[in-house]
Parts: C-alpha cells; structure tokens; sequence
C-alpha cells in the first residue's frame, strides 16, 4: 500500500478509470460487431444500457416477431449501467410533489409504487435469464450523522408516511437495532426500507445484453449514432450513424448522460459526474466492527451526500459527486477520477467506518455521467407522429428506474393503455438548461453550497438545516 498524510492508502496495482472495478475481474468486454450497412427494423433502439437493453427485452418478449435493433457507441454496459454503486433502488427519480402538481396525488403514488415493484422485478428477471449479479435484497439504510440531519430524517419519514408509504416500507431504526445492522461513526439516527437491493451492476448488464441477444435482438456495438431523424415522407424515422442508416418504425433514444452528444440535445439533460472509490476485501476482524451482515445498501442525510455497498467479494463500495460537472456538457469517459476526489471518498469512508482504516486501501478509482433534467424528473416519452421515443434523466436512481422505463416504453410502442402508461412521468416535458457559463457556474455554485452547509451542519447543534442547502435548492430547482 503507498500512502501520505491525508491521502488515500493505494492497493498495489491500483487502478483509476478503465471504466470500472465492475469490470476487472472478467476484463474490459470486446465490443461486438458494427452495423454492417443500411438496415431497416421496426423498432431501433440507441444506447445499449439498461434503458436500451430492457426496452429491447421487453418488446421482444411481447412481440417476438418484431425486428429491433440496439445501437451502441462503445460496448453494451460501457455507460452509467456498467460504473453505478449497484444501487437498485426503489425510490422516485424525481419530485414527487413536481409529478402531483401535474397530474395529481394519486399518480404521484402510483408511481412510487410501480417503483418498489419495480426491485421485485429486476431481480425476478435476473432469476429467470440466469444472471448472477450479486442480487440481495437487503433494503436500503439512510443514517443521519448530526442534529440537522436527523431532523430531515425524521422529516422523510413523515413525508413518506403521508405520500403512501405504510410502516414497513420506511422504519425508523431504535440505536441498539441500528448498530446491530451496521455500526456508523456518529450516527444519531437511522430508518430502513426494504425496497432496494445490492447489485454488480457489470454483471447485471452483460447478462441482461446476453438475453437479449438469445431474443434474437440484434446489438451492434462500435456504433456512434451520430443523428436522429423524425418521421419522413417514406413514413421511417432514422438512427444515422457513420457505417449505415437504421430505419424503424420508432427510433429510442436511451443515452441517458451522454445525450449532450447528440445535435440538437446539448442542453437537454445536464451529465453530472459520479465517483467511486472501491476497497481491498476486508478481512473477517473488520466485519466484525462494522457489522453490514444484511447487505443492506447504505447513504446518508447529507447534502453532498454519499452511496455505499458491501461487495460480494467482501469489498466496500463507495461513491460521491467529486467533480460534479464539466464546462459545455464535456464527459470523460475513460473515467478517470481526480486525486483529490479519491482521498476526499476515502475520508468520508473511512470517518463513517474507521475499521477500514486499519485494514483496508483503495484499489480501484472511477467515474461516470448521470443524466440531469432541468426539474430533476425523469420522463418517459414517445411521439407517434414523429417516430421518436426516449427514457432517462434518473438523477442517479437508474437501475431499477430502467426497468420500469423499459416496460412504459413497451406499452407505448405497442400502443397498449396500461397502467404503466398512465404514470405521470410519461410525456412529460421540460424545459432545457441555461446556456454555459450559465449552467457551469450554477452546477458548481450548488456543489459549493451544499458542501458549505453540510460543514456548518456537522458543528451545529440545531436540527435546522443551513439556509446555504436551500439557496443552493433554489438556484438550480433541486
């Protein structure tokens, strides 16, 4: 291990960027074939993450004689599906008072609904096709660490309760329970939801592209979409990309955060960068001091808030905005991540878990872009007169948000009326983000804030939280 005062403790053969530790053990996929020439399809499908793969899967199942082809630029899983936390996570994308204002109250909670269902699903699914990602449905624990943030603990748990949330679906945690399940530095409070499970989210993309294939889907991969056309006078609408033109009758667009790549959609949904640290595997002593023998998914009440997993193999996953924005929509997406992001991560860890001072180093350092609306709400979209469809902006709440998008689509293309296609999410409209430096400067300024406030709060003894996190709110409509 190399390490310094205040830095990070680096494994030997550490690793920054390679898109993921997910894809270590098995090695950076080999990209299938390229598009091999013009083509037409029924259905074509552009970006081949969670988004693209379950829509493609879905329809097939329903209609196996359609044609559908999945376009993807790099690999399948090479985005946000193959680098998140493994968080599969049965919460709104999104505002829900935002989707009551709209179509009120009760689609509001259909749609939270649908979403705790929608964990049940990935994992029956991943049962069904085979997929061994790691899947334990171990719930969600959310710890407050001061008096500001156990005040908006307890005020989650109310707002739950009055939006349908029952009492099994969000428990307070006494301290003696919450430290039987995971034992956190300074935790002053704790609630459960037993909607989310943990995940190897590489493992559950490759094996979801996998079934899709033996659908009979095909996945050409290598292949950037460079433009995407409407309907035209032939009727087609059109995935344009430098080896051929994919004609379908509906052409999806699910590139969540690179979708500012595409013309015509820079200020669409905003790529907002998430990093991860990931540990050596900690040996059974440390466990002992920490507990987490239920593999629950742990965040907490702050601000700049952090995600975390205990791997299968006995690692911690840890993750967190580092550099939360590139100027113009930029992605690196080799994935490499700041220095100073990896020690910043290894201190919220290990001042959360300080066994893993003791025992653990980061091993593997890596980044990638979620998509951000302007309203921070994720929509589902098709327009039949145009032949264009698209799903994301998941805010960080992609994998199993994914999911449920992916059966919405379906309906929407089958022209099915569903429950599904009556959740207020679909065909929701917003406006686009402010040109740069605008957009730069509000992202950063709402990063800064947030870290301000989460500071303030951690030495205060009020419950009140910092007027900074609420600027913060209103600059950017969070």
């Amino acid at each position: 291990m190399s390490s310094s005062p205040g830095r990070a403790p680096l494994a030997p053969g550490f690793a920054n960027g390679g898109v993921s530790h997910w894809y270590r053990a098995a090695g950076r996929p080999a990209p299938g074939p390229r598009l091999p020439g013009p083509c037409a399809a029924d259905v074509c499908v552009v970006g081949a993450g969670y988004t693209g793969l379950w829509t493609a899967y879905y329809l097939k199942r329903a209609r196996p004689d359609l044609r559908i082809v999945v376009l993807e630029r790099e690999f399948a899983g090479f985005g946000a599906s193959g680098r998140n936390g493994g968080w599969v996570l049965g919460e709104i994308a999104g505002s829900r008072e935002r989707y009551a204002a709209r179509h009120g109250r009760p689609a509001a909670i259909a749609l939270q609904h649908a979403m705790f269902r929608a964990v049940d699903e990935v994992v029956r699914v991943a049962g069904a096709e085979g997929i061994d990602a790691g899947l334990v449905k171990g719930g969600v624990l959310h710890v407050a660490r001061n008096a500001a943030q156990r005040a908006r603990l307890a005020a989650m748990v109310d707002e739950a309760r009055a939006w349908g949330w029952s009492d099994d679906d969000l428990v307070p945690l006494p301290a003696v329970e919450r430290d039987e399940r995971l034992r956190v530095e300074g935790a002053t409070g704790a609630a459960w939801s037993p909607h989310a499970a943990r995940a190897q989210p590489a493992a559950l993309v490759r094996g979801l592209a996998a079934a899709v294939r033996r659908l009979g889907v095909r996945i050409h991969e290598r292949t950037p979409v460079v433009r995407i056309d409407p309907r035209g006078p032939d009727g087609a609408a059109a995935a344009v990309t430098p080896f051929g033109t994919v004609t379908a009758e509906y052409v999806l667009r699910a590139t969540e955060g690179f979708t500012a790549a595409l013309p015509g959609h820079r200020r669409d949904w905003l790529p907002m960068n998430s990093s991860m640290i990931i540990t050596t595997p900690l040996p059974a002593r440390s466990w002992k001091a920490i507990g987490w023998e239920r593999r629950e998914l742990l965040g907490d009440m702050a601000h700049y808030y952090m995600y975390a997993q205990r791997t299968a193999d006995d690692r911690i996953a840890f993750g967190g905005r580092g550099r939360p924005y590139r100027y113009g929509s930029r992605v690196d997406d080799g994935g490499r991540t700041e220095p100073s992001t990896i020690d910043a991560l290894w201190t919220m860890l290990t001042g959360m878990l300080p066994a893993v001072a003791d025992e653990g180093a980061v091993e593997h350092a890596w980044s990638g872009v979620l998509g951000v609306p302007r309203d921070w709400c994720a929509t589902v979209v098709l327009d039949r007169a145009s032949g264009l469809g698209h799903a994301g902006g998941y805010t960080g709440h992609g994998v199993a948000t994914a999911n449920l998008a992916g059966r919405t689509l379906r309906d929407l293309v089958l022209g099915d009326d569903t429950d599904l296609t009556a959740l207020p999410w679909v065909d929701r409209r917003v406006r686009r983000w402010e040109p740069e430096p605008l957009r730069w400067l509000g992202v950063h300024a709402m990063y800064a804030l947030y870290r301000a406030a989460d500071a303030r709060e951690s030495s205060a003894p009020s419950g009140r939280t910092s007027g900074l996190a609420r600027l913060a709110d209103r600059i950017t409509g969070h």
